[in-house]
């Protein structure tokens, strides 16, 4: 498979790159199809935490699935292939550690904002070199929640987080202002698009008043040269499940 030097000078650049029709519309569809079998399949029997829900007691209102590649041998292979890890290796100049799959949904009327992050506060690396790969699954725009990047962000190092309310993700900068929000630029796509950005690029995304679902899938990768503090990252995972669980969002 080729990957474009281009590609990876805009991510150095920029924090992010964009690749439009990184996977036909075929394949895009056969994506969304395998998702709705481990829906159906593997998740009434996996573990409470693979699922978050905008509202507990609605079982459609999944905003999150994750850990999949663990529960099912068709994501595993998705995962691993070279389109998706070698691509991730590509653009991060590195051997790449797989960390986790995740399906990003914001269900239609209900789906919440996503705050603005940077994804590297939650990875706990030395040095923060992560990437996600992010496999639109739908039509996405402004209207139904799209994706935020402040580009270069990546180079100017970690921003001061704290606890947000919004289930699956749990920080967000805390001085993110009037000079950030002029900054951003919406990214829309289309089923197959592929945008990938690095673990310290500030994004964020609006929540969806829409009747159209907005769905992705994110593959998460680290750099083979980063180090993860993995007991300080665990024991904030159990943290976050336990408080979760308590307030029923699980």
């Amino acid at each position: 498979m080729t990957f474009e030097p281009q590609w990876k000078q805009d991510f150095d650049r920029d924090g992010f790159v964009v690749l439009r029709q990184y996977v036909d519309a075929d394949e895009a569809a056969n994506v969304d199809s395998q998702i709705d079998r481990f829906i159906r399949d593997l998740l009434p029997t996996a573990p409470a935490t693979t699922a978050f829900y905008e509202d507990p007691d609605d079982p459609s209102s999944i905003m999150r699935l994750q850990n999949m590649l663990e529960h099912d041998e068709w994501f595993h292979e998705l995962y691993y292939s070279e389109s998706m890890a070698g691509l991730a290796r590509h653009l991060l100049g590195d051997e790449v550690v797989g960390k986790n799959l995740q399906w990003f949904n914001k269900p239609a009327g209900v789906g919440g904002p996503t705050p603005p992050h940077q994804d590297g506060f939650y990875f706990m690396l030395e040095p923060n070199e992560a990437i996600t790969l992010w496999l639109a699954l739908d039509h996405i725009d402004e209207e139904n929640g799209c994706v935020r990047y402040v580009r270069g962000t990546h180079h100017d190092g970690m921003r001061p987080h704290q606890r947000s309310n919004v289930i699956g993700f749990s920080q967000g900068i805390t001085d993110y202002g009037d000079a950030d929000t002029a900054r951003e630029e919406p990214v829309h796509a289309k089923p197959g698009d592929l945008f990938a950005h690095h673990s310290m690029t500030m994004h964020r995304a609006d929540p969806n008043p829409s009747r159209r679902r907005r769905a992705a899938l994110g593959f998460v990768y680290f750099a083979a040269s980063a180090n993860e503090d993995k007991d300080r990252s665990e024991a904030y995972r159990q943290k976050l499940y336990e408080q979760w669980e308590k307030e029923g969002r699980l």
